[in-house]
């Protein structure tokens, strides 16, 4: 089958892991034998690297439509208010006119805004929801640039946040625009509860994400001293400055950090004092999987509600446990394993963390269960089956129709 994804980020013009799951699903789909096209948006990129280029990169197999305006910027801007793909429209209509038989789109915030949706020309027309921008215009239920969401102010929320007011969002575009989609793809069963309770009508089916690294079930010596570790956008919705903090007060366990953002350097330098403390930045994989199969523990210590948890599976991929905050999706991927243990508070993550490190029978029982409950759920066999089997669903339905 004929197969594009559409998305405003894709590798190696991405910030997070939604970009890296649609890499590794198009890379899995050509090793059974499918053709793949991928959109993305140059233009959405630089708005947020400032202009910085990444260094170039290759798909093999994958073929690859990154978009660039004559208007720069102000083409991811325009999407952005209007919720159209705008001046990009002429571009997308060539591209999804060559006869796929399956459409997906991603996080098409930037690229193509809802109006993009009714683009579709294929037989199947798929959407997965990384994020809970269609709900909510900050993506993460993250308020006033300060605090998780408790209830919807989204006109001062959006103010205070910094993002201009999109007035599509008080228009019936989504759902109009949610009607040419066959189905909603939900990481979590969290994420499709939200949506439904919000009145979304579209069909919603679950279906958790992969981890893509290349781990045998062999196990190195862990560090000598008890190490935690946290890998993602080191950002403050991630929790990451209360983490630090937390650790700054444990100078017994280490806390390796890997990952970029915003609040890297500013930690860095702040906490610089702390020798258990280490700040690494990005990471190739085979670091990343040296970095999992060495923690005691991943700490997700994500402060909003997670669509799903890619850095859980990762860890899971490597007989890591790992310690979630009770916030989203990420909760579930615990629940459906076995594999570590939840906090809600800091004082809960404390203990957690003294437990882990005090009890090796505790930690390894924990280990086994998560490469386990990786193997049954969350490999890209397993998603793919799941994945394929959708569209074949999908499929028969319009043919007997």
């Amino acid at each position: 089958m004929r197969f594009c994804m559409v998305t405003t980020f894709y590798p190696p013009y991405h910030f997070g892991g939604d970009a890296l799951y649609v890499r590794a699903l198009c890379r899995e789909l050509v090793k059974r034998g499918h053709t793949v096209e991928v959109v993305h948006c140059i233009d959405a990129y630089l708005l947020g690297s400032r202009g910085e280029m990444p260094p170039d990169s290759v798909e093999p197999r994958v073929l690859t439509h990154p978009l660039r305006s004559a208007w720069g910027p102000l083409s991811p801007l325009l999407t952005h208010q209007t919720g159209d793909p705008a001046l990009k429209r002429r571009a997308l209509r060539r591209i999804l006119s060559k006869g796929f038989d399956v459409v997906h789109f991603h996080n098409i915030s930037l690229i193509g805004g809802p109006a993009v949706l009714t683009m579709s020309q294929a037989p199947v027309t798929l959407y997965t929801l990384h994020e809970h921008w269609l709900l909510c215009p900050t993506h993460v239920f993250w308020k006033n640039r300060s605090k998780p969401c408790d209830t919807p102010t989204c006109l001062s929320c959006s103010i205070r946040s910094g993002i201009p007011p999109q007035w599509w969002r008080y228009t019936d575009l989504v759902r109009q625009s949610l009607r040419a989609v066959d189905a909603l793809l939900a990481p979590s069963a969290y994420t499709a509860r939200r949506h439904r309770e919000a009145g979304c009508e579209a069909s919603i089916q679950v279906l958790p994400l992969f981890s893509a690294l290349e781990v045998t079930d062999a196990r190195p010596p862990q560090s000598p001293r008890p190490q935690f570790l946290f890998v993602g956008r080191v950002t403050l919705i991630k929790g990451i400055r209360l983490l630090v903090e937390t650790f700054a007060g444990l100078p017994d366990y280490d806390l390796v950090v890997v990952g970029d953002g915003d609040l890297r350097k500013p930690l860095a330098a702040e906490f610089a004092e702390h020798k258990n403390i280490q700040f690494l930045g990005a990471k190739s994989q085979a670091e990343l999987i040296s970095r999992y199969r060495a923690a005691t523990a991943l700490i997700f210590p994500s402060l909003v509600p997670e669509t799903f948890g890619l850095g859980v599976v990762e860890a899971f991929a490597c007989r890591t446990p790992v310690l979630v905050r009770d916030a989203g999706g990420a909760r579930e991927l615990v629940e459906a394993t076995g594999g570590g243990l939840v906090f809600r508070t800091g004082d809960e993550l404390k203990r957690a963390v003294h437990r882990l490190a005090a009890d090796p029978i505790l930690r390894e029982g924990l280990a086994k269960r998560a490469r386990r409950g990786f193997l049954r759920l969350y490999t890209p066999r397993r998603h793919l089956d799941r994945y394929l089997a959708l569209v074949q669903a999908i499929l028969a339905v319009k043919r007997a129709a």
